[in-house]
């Protein structure tokens, strides 16, 4: 096999290789013999047929075999030999000439290609110790548990019907429908919503005109979306809602025991009053952690400004640039509404791609020094996460599709790797606590790239309910035990 180096510029390189006939032949004669013992031909005892005879019937198919052999193994070992990474699969290309093709099949010609490929740049792991962090605590205070064990509790609350008319705190049944000037929107609609009046579930303004409103009343509620408001075609304009009170029900007491406990599948309120303060310092500390992991970053990002791998960037860059696309659309929005132009926002998202690629080369690096490993267990438990969130009856195809698929099961395999890197990164680093508030904790840090919005909401709700934003927004009920 005879290597020529074509290309060798920047991370570039381009390699034309050449099999000689000669190498093919003995190749093929090899796999030929090995079958030989195996073939069953008309007229020929096993293991009696002429390699001759073996050649002429599969000589071709064979030889098919042979090339497809070399271009599987080749370019990774010539890239091994070389003493290089490859950012991605290297390209192959070779002769679409049918001819040429034809005399490489029946051994006449030699077999070349050629292969094209980015190499991972190279670079040193700089002493880590200098990295600083400063990490950010929030004490959950006991009034702060309790309130939120007050709206845990409220989900088993009693309700009995009430004669006449509603007032602030009971519970109503309605039906609705959203116009905006005599058209009904889509989403706008609701049959049998559940609405405890006063709550704040819904927009301002919608609750407080069912006050007063009786079983079987019909009321027109005038309200006006948010300018925020997440379904952005709404944000801002003035919508009426026929609503139509099918039930009135009065709240029963609701009292913090263990009674209570118990109808939420709990054994007692000490235990509920547990899990709601792990569930809200577990979200809290996921804040923490996420501002811990951007400093980290940020130092490694301005430490590490090598050339990232064009091949990478693309690919990083189109899955980045999807999303905000799919974003925006759904939200009815344009690149101009989000105060930029698409050539700015490409040019922005590109520079996101290649710190996304750089890092993720960095924080590769670090981890295989540090022998970080992403065990089969872990992997398996993220396989079942993520294949719980699709809906029961596609379940087991995706889990199979995954469990079959290396690369799919790479896509599940890297973040794991990255939270890994980051643990060892937090246990080598400067790091100090610091005592904050939880608005303090909750601000949102400086986007990574400016003008144009990775996370425009899409427009999935057009009801007159309000959407919280949940990283701010604290568990509402227990988990399961």
């Amino acid at each position: 096999m005879q290597v020529t180096e074509t290309l060798n510029s920047g991370l570039k390189r381009e390699i034309t290789v050449r099999v000689p006939a000669g190498d093919l032949e003995s190749r093929l004669m090899d796999r030929l013999t090995k079958a030989r013992d195996k073939v069953r031909l008309n007229g020929f005892r096993p293991g009696k047929v002429p390699i001759q005879h073996l050649r002429k019937v599969y000589g071709k198919s064979f030889m098919a075999e042979v090339v497809n052999e070399i271009l599987t193994d080749s370019p990774r070992t010539i890239v091994s030999e070389r003493g290089e990474k490859a950012a991605m699969q290297p390209e192959i290309t070779m002769t679409e000439d049918e001819k040429e093709a034809e005399k490489v099949l029946t051994g006449e010609a030699d077999f070349e290609f050629k292969m094209a490929y980015e190499v991972i740049p190279q670079f040193e792991i700089k002493d880590l110790t200098g990295i600083t962090v400063t990490r950010p605590v929030y004490d959950v205070p006991e009034s702060e548990v309790e309130e939120q064990v007050m709206r845990v509790a409220e989900s088993v609350r009693s309700y009995a019907p009430k004669e006449g008319a509603a007032a602030s705190g009971d519970r109503v049944t309605i039906d609705y429908v959203g116009k905006l000037g005599d058209e009904a929107f889509p989403g706008g609609t609701g049959n049998g919503q559940p609405l405890v009046l006063g709550s704040g579930e819904f927009i301002p303004g919608f609750e407080d005109q069912l006050i007063g409103a009786s079983a079987g009343e019909h009321r027109t509620v005038t309200v006006t979306f948010p300018e925020n408001y997440s379904a952005t075609h709404l944000a801002g304009k003035e919508a009426t809602f026929d609503v139509t009170v099918t039930a009135v029900e009065a709240p029963g007491e609701l009292e913090l025991n263990d009674e209570t406990a118990k109808a939420l599948g709990l054994d007692s309120m000490d235990r509920l009053r547990e899990i709601v303060r792990g569930q809200i310092e577990s979200q809290f500390g996921s804040m923490t952690r996420q501002k811990v992991k951007r400093q980290i970053l940020d130092q490694l990002d301005a430490e590490y400004q090598f050339e990232a791998p064009s091949k990478l960037t693309e690919a990083e860059f189109e899955n980045i640039w999807a999303q905000v696309t799919r974003d925006l659309e759904a939200a009815g929005r344009t690149f101009a509404d989000e105060g930029t132009t698409e050539e700015a926002a490409r040019a922005d998202y590109m520079k996101l791609a290649e710190r996304r690629v750089r890092l993720g080369l960095v924080l590769a690096e670090i981890g295989e020094k540090a022998s970080v490993q992403v065990s089969d267990d872990e992997l398996q438990r993220a396989l079942f996460d993520f294949v719980r969130r699709f809906p029961r009856e596609q379940q087991q195809n995706i889990y199979e599709m995954y469990s079959k698929n290396p690369n799919a099961l790479t896509t599940l395999r890297a973040p794991i790797f990255e939270e890994k890197v980051i643990d060892h990164l937090l246990g080598i680093v400067s790091v100090t606590d610091k005592k904050v508030s939880k608005e303090e904790l909750m601000k949102e840090d400086e986007p990574e790239v400016a003008s144009a919005s990775a996370e425009t909401p899409a427009a999935s709700e057009a009801a007159p309910k309000k959407k919280a934003a949940s990283k701010k927004k604290a568990a509402a009920e227990p988990e399961a035990e």
